[in-house]
């Protein structure tokens, strides 16, 4: 099934087992997300981005099961299972006798307004709710899996890769998106970094601070409510969680200076060095900053190829492409 059918079949509150009044419905480049009364369904396009291949039936299955498994960690409640879409005699249904046509993550919907984007928005984030997350990642961060293999995507040549397949994949939107000049100086700043600080890879990985991590860690991701839920980690590709806490928690220091709140930023990374004696990790964060800021203006800009999205879309995804590569700029001028 099509997207676009897919899409309209799946807005039909009837086929829901809450029987919602109305279907919402968001967008994404990699998914489709319906959100009912008390449930969100969250189906993964048929999309192939090389850093994620989500092409064939049986891979988005079992995506969506990992999805489960590893956003459990830090959201055991939210996450309820994967079902099957199927199509019936009375047409589509969930977890039905017909053909599978395709799959869907199945989780607790929670208010939005609780969200820590939303919050921030409203000056309801404060430094004693940084602190709390701050320490909650950091216990995460001590007991999170390590081994030789997760280690082994830390070193310098391999995270070489990702860097250098973000400068690949966004040179089609050079004097569209990004300017030549700042293209380049990112380029060669981040590479002069991993042929003057390699050791300190190396330090890192011996220090045991590479670990399977979240890999998407954004103030969107992280729910406030009884107990902290942070959500929607990375499920599609390994080595984007197979990371240094601190390109992880980095992730979540950048996005806090991207909404203009260096100060919570700040605060974040100082709590968390107290709680983890993690010392060394400032000498990592400009960098790693950076990769983030840049993975997320690439990822908009992919936003911008989509022809499933309107164009109205796509002008606010041009402005927050721009503004996370001119924050990468920023770091890079820094390391």
């Amino acid at each position: 099934m099509d997207i676009p059918s897919l899409r309209k079949a799946l807005l039909d509150p009837n086929i829901y087992p809450d029987q919602p009044r109305e279907v919402e419905f968001i967008e994404t480049h990699i998914s489709l997300v319906f959100l009912t009364g008390a449930y969100v369904y969250k189906v993964k396009k048929p999309v192939d981005f090389g850093f994620l291949d989500f092409t064939s039936l049986e891979k988005r299955k079992y995506y969506c099961e990992q999805e489960v498994k590893l956003n459990r960690r830090l959201s055991s409640d939210m996450y309820l299972g994967v079902v099957a879409i199927t199509f019936d005699p009375g047409g589509i249904s969930f977890n039905g006798k017909g053909q599978v046509e395709e799959y869907a993550v199945q989780m607790k919907r929670i208010p939005e307004e609780w969200l820590l984007d939303k919050l921030l928005e409203k000056g309801q984030v404060d430094r004693t709710m940084i602190r709390v997350l701050s320490e909650r990642l950091a216990r995460f961060y001590a007991s999170a899996e390590t081994n030789e293999h997760i280690k082994s995507f830390a070193k310098p040549e391999r995270v070489k890769q990702d860097t250098d397949e973000n400068f690949d994949q966004t040179r089609k939107y050079v004097n569209a998106v990004i300017s030549k000049s700042v293209y380049e100086e990112i380029q060669k700043r981040t590479n002069e970094f991993f042929r003057t600080r390699d050791a300190l890879f190396y330090q890192r990985i011996a220090s045991e601070r590479i670990r399977d991590c979240h890999g998407d860690l954004r103030l969107e991701h992280i729910f406030w409510g009884k107990e902290i839920a942070i959500f929607d980690c990375i499920e599609f590709n390994d080595r984007f969680r197979y990371t240094d806490v601190a390109a992880d928690i980095g992730f979540l220091a950048m996005d806090l200076d991207y909404h203009g709140r260096e100060d919570l930023s700040e605060h974040l990374m100082r709590r968390y060095i107290e709680t983890s004696d993690d010392q060394e990790v400032l000498e990592m964060l400009d960098f790693y900053k950076c990769y983030r800021a840049y993975v997320r203006g690439k990822v908009e800009s992919f936003r911008l190829d989509d022809p499933h999205i309107l164009e109205s879309e796509k002008k606010g995804a041009l402005t927050r492409a721009k503004k996370y590569f001119e924050l990468a700029h920023r770091y890079a001028l820094r390391f």
